[in-house]
């Protein structure tokens, strides 16, 4: 019975113990407890998971209740009212976690919480003492921004590896014994001194604005991060035991010296605005990404083969050497307002963005070195010459307040930002890149110093009452005034009698060479013998690329020039020679004047002689004599009969060109036949000689002119016509572009521009043919061609102020029948507004014959193919020939003589996409198929 009332009492007893209310005077602090629940994150169990500390309900908190509570944070509800005393937080005892930010008393003793490891009071601003003696599991103090705590003890804390004890009025921090830590933050203190030698598992220290004149380091061998900047006592920092540091903030302090040889891990160091600083050698640092050494006294930095460098700042110091030599993963520089007179910085292929922008004793700067540039600022420097031309991504490009005089940015299609305000010297500006928002005003209004501006033509209006009225606006940009070039000049001799090229040599006119400076490439012709052309500074490889280069050898294949090494103009002949013996003779017959009823119209017979032996024969034009008839003819006709005038010749030499101009009246409307408008007359040329010709393709050339009303003296016609037929498919066609000066004055120069459509046509085939004036072509950028007829002085008055350009061209071997092309050119008199001519179309179809569809006549299998494709007929056909072409159009597999041929072989080919071309008795089709 005694042990019953005493199992009995004891009961009692414990229910008593466990039912235990907490008086907690504080009724804010009481209130958060009480509205801890799992819909918060007031107080959460041992598993982190959110708990109501009241589990009863009885509005109060027992001993029980508070022992469940792992982690507890009161700053939560602050907004409930200002919490001014946490008694009762001792019956918290098994917390780990505690946020208490922003508790309002002086005083904060948590020394009874022993199982406490994290531990958040910050921005208690009227705390004057902290205790948390004996809390040795505490690993996480954080007691930032408590104004009136003088004091911190944290003796026997050895657990801790995070402290944050910033923005506090403490004079001394003693750190002994705390070797768990791997971060420090006591930035922003008064501390004067501070030894950390003892942490020897930090990792990161911040430290920075403060009143430290002493740094105590030793051998942090674990330190990644430290940021000391903006101590502006601190004289002196040893940082040579700290092996594996990647990032060091010292900038602003007052530092003389600075050692980091032993930092090889370093990856950010930034000494900016320490003055006194005036020398710092960073080659060891071979792992160094970001360097930001500005506002300094240094006059010479050498950064060179750190290959991780990626951003330098250098700015606003004393520099007049900079090297960065081997620097290749540099994306960033700023070396602005320095001393520098030269700024040659090597290859930089990574580099988007330079500004060297107060340099005043900088005079030019080049950038061919920096392909990959998007943003240039030069302002308020002293560059007179800018050279951009080899950075193409350029995207904006700042050069206000310099001595520049000419500008060109025309090349920098990705540019869309500029600003060239405040540059007196300025005179010659071309912005026409297609990109540039006119609405946005880089340029002052109405600058007395512009004289020349080239802007897109849709921008014209809107530039030119900004400009002012001495300004030529115009479009054509091609030439620059004042800019420096360098000319090469030489003849094109022909061997003839194989005894060398001697100056009495046959010349060799109407040669394309190909120029390149190992970046940009372009194409030139003359029409004459003789050639001169304009290049830029640097080395610049000129060849000689001949139509019929196995004709020929020349000599030598190419040359090298180097300027301004070599004296400007520079010679440099090239000697052509036969090899073997090849007839080859060629005739295009071309319109001077557009075909109208009643009207006489003159064309111009041009023969020349592409082989290398001399040769003798007869041309001959067929047309319809029943509406067109014989005028004049200079030279005089050699025999005429119906529909046909022929013309003799004799000893036509290599490379010779003769024309024949002759006249013909059109039949007028009332005529039997008559001549009506969109009539096409139909001419037959062909050239014949004793030898047999080893292209007799271009023996033959038909014009089909269409007959008009009235026309336009600026045009452009393919001289095929319209409608052509499938045999000219990879073949060439003859393109005619006639311009007149319609005007009151004479045009001096007069540019000939046309894109040619590169899906449509083979732009290496291109070569001129004729023209009314002497010319250049230059071919650059891809696709666009410009035929340059400077200085002729093309009269204004009727009689005389007509002019012409005409070239051939090959179509794309993958063209079919159905298949259209277009082409259209700008003609600019004087550089001013261009004149867009008529879209010349013509279309490819058979004449006499029918075209057919692939699949209507053919099949191929298997598809995709492996090794053999077999052509199988489903209806009669004839084939003829078979071809096939990459997606580039080449040709890759010609089989000429496929009558019998019912498949062939594919296995060489590599994976992709082909084309296979038939030639048949039905015409001309294709056929996409796939290469495994």
């Amino acid at each position: 019975m005694k042990k019953i009332y005493f199992l009995l009492l004891a009961l009692c007893f414990f229910n008593g113990l466990t039912a235990q209310v907490i008086t907690i005077p504080d009724a804010v602090f009481k209130g958060i407890l009480l509205k801890a629940d799992i819909t918060n994150s007031i107080a959460k169990d041992i598993n982190g998971n959110a708990i109501k500390i009241d589990a009863n309900n009885n509005s109060e908190i027992e001993v029980s209740e508070a022992l469940n509570v792992y982690s507890l944070y009161t700053y939560i509800l602050l907004s409930e009212g200002i919490v001014k005393d946490l008694s009762g937080i001792e019956y918290f005892s098994n917390l780990k976690d505690l946020n208490c930010s922003g508790f309002y008393s002086q005083n904060l003793d948590l020394s009874s919480l022993k199982n406490l490891e994290k531990l958040v009071c910050s921005e208690t601003h009227q705390m004057k003492t902290l205790n948390i003696s004996g809390l040795t599991k505490l690993k996480y103090l954080d007691t930032n921004h408590c104004v009136n705590l003088g004091s911190l003890n944290l003796s026997g804390l050895t657990n801790l590896e995070y402290l944050n004890c910033s923005q506090l009025p403490i004079t001394s921090l003693n750190l002994s014994g705390l070797t768990k830590i791997t971060e420090l933050r006591c930035y922003k203190n008064v501390l004067t001194a501070l030894d950390v030698t003892e942490l020897v598992n930090l990792k990161k220290m911040y430290c920075f604005e403060g009143q430290l004149t002493t740094i105590t380091l030793g051998k942090l061998s674990n330190l990644e991060y430290l940021d000391c900047r903006e101590n502006q006592y601190l004289k002196t920092l040893n940082v040579s035991g700290l092996i594996n540091l990647q990032s060091l903030y010292c900038r602003s302090t007052r530092l003389t010296t600075l050692d980091v040889s032993s930092l090889t891990n370093l990856k950010l160091l930034d000494i900016a605005n320490t003055y006194r600083l005036i020398d710092i050698n960073v080659l060891n640092c071979k792992n160094l990404v970001n360097f930001y050494c500005s506002n300094s006294l240094l006059t010479n930095l050498n950064v060179s083969n750190l290959a991780n460098l990626t951003i330098l700042d250098c700015s606003d110091s004393q520099l007049t050497n900079l090297n960065v030599t081997g620097c290749t993963a540099l994306e960033q520089l700023d070396c602005g307002n320095n001393k520098f007179t030269t700024l040659n910085l090597g290859s930089l292929p990574n580099l988007k963005e330079l500004d060297c922008s107060a340099n005043t004793l900088l005079s030019t700067l080049e950038t061919s070195n920096y392909p990959n540039l998007q943003t240039l600022t030069c302002d308020g420097s002293g560059i007179s010459n800018l050279d951009v031309s080899g950075s193409l991504k350029l995207s904006s490009l700042y050069c206000q307040a310099t001595k520049l005089a000419v500008l060109d940015v025309s090349h920098l299609k990705e540019l869309e930002s500029l600003g060239v305000r405040d540059n007196p010297l300025l005179t010659h500006l071309m912005i026409k890149n297609g990109k540039l928002y006119s609405g946005y005003s880089f340029l002052e209004d109405k600058p007395s110093h512009l004289k020349y501006l080239c802007v897109d033509e849709e921008n014209i209006n809107y530039y030119r009452p900004i400009a002012g009225k001495d300004c030529e606006i115009n479009t054509y940009c091609n030439f620059i005034p004042g800019k420096a070039y360098y000319i090469v000049n030489g003849v094109n001799k022909f061997n003839f009698d194989n005894q060398g090229c001697v100056r009495n040599n046959s010349t060799y006119p109407n040669i394309k060479y190909t120029i390149t400076n190992g970046t940009n490439s372009g194409d030139f012709y003359s029409n004459k013998d003789s050639f001169s052309i304009p290049v830029q500074e640097g080395t610049v490889n000129i060849r000689p690329v001949l139509e019929n280069p196995g004709y020929f050898t020349v000599s030598p294949t190419s040359a090298n020039i180097s300027f301004p090494a070599q004296s400007s103009p520079f010679t440099q002949d090239f000697c052509i020679s036969s090899n073997g013996v090849h007839q080859d003779l060629e005739v295009v017959l071309i319109p001077l004047e557009a075909a109208r009823p009643g009207f006489d119209v003159k064309y111009k017979l041009i023969y020349r002689n592409k082989g290398n032996v001399t040769q003798s024969g007869t041309v001959n034009v067929a047309f319809d004599d029943a509406v067109l008839d014989i005028l004049l003819s200079n030279p005089s006709v050699s025999a005429q009969a119906l529909n046909s005038l022929s013309w003799n010749f004799a000893n036509l030499q290599p490379f010779e060109k003769r024309e024949i101009v002759f006249t013909l009246n059109a039949n007028a409307p009332t005529e039997n036949p008559a001549v009506n408008n969109g009539d096409i007359l139909k001419f037959t040329t062909t050239i014949a000689a004793q030898e047999t010709d080893e292209t007799p393709a271009d023996n033959l050339f038909t014009l089909n002119q269409t007959v008009v009303g009235s026309y336009d003296p600026n045009d452009k016609t393919c001289l095929e016509g319209s409608v052509i037929t499938p045999d000219l498919i990879g073949q060439y066609v003859h393109y005619m572009i006639r311009f007149e000066n319609t005007g009151t004055y004479p045009a001096q120069n007069i540019v000939v521009k046309d894109m040619i459509d590169l899906s449509k046509f083979d732009i290496s085939t291109l070569v001129p043919t004729s023209s009314s004036h002497p010319f250049e072509t230059k071919i650059s950028k891809g696709n666009k061609v410009e035929f340059i007829f400077e200085n002729i002085h093309l009269p204004f008055d009727d009689a005389h102020n007509d002019g012409y350009i005409a070239f051939k061209i090959k179509t794309k071997p993958t063209l079919v029948v159905g298949d259209s092309f277009t082409n259209e050119a700008n003609i600019y008199f004087d550089y001013n507004f261009p004149i867009l001519t008529n879209k010349a179309v013509s279309t490819f179809k058979t004449l006499g014959t029918h075209d057919f569809e692939f699949s209507n006549y053919l099949t191929l299998y298997p598809v995709p193919v492996t090794d053999r494709l077999n052509i199988h007929t489903t209806q009669t056909i004839e084939i003829k020939a078979l071809e096939i072409y990459d997606i580039l159009g080449q040709i890759v597999i010609a089989v000429p003589n496929a009558q019998s041929f019912a498949g062939v072989d594919v296995s060489r080919l590599a994976r992709g996409t082909y084309f296979i071309k038939v030639k048949s008795d039905k015409g001309s089709s294709a056929m996409k198929f796939i290469k495994q």
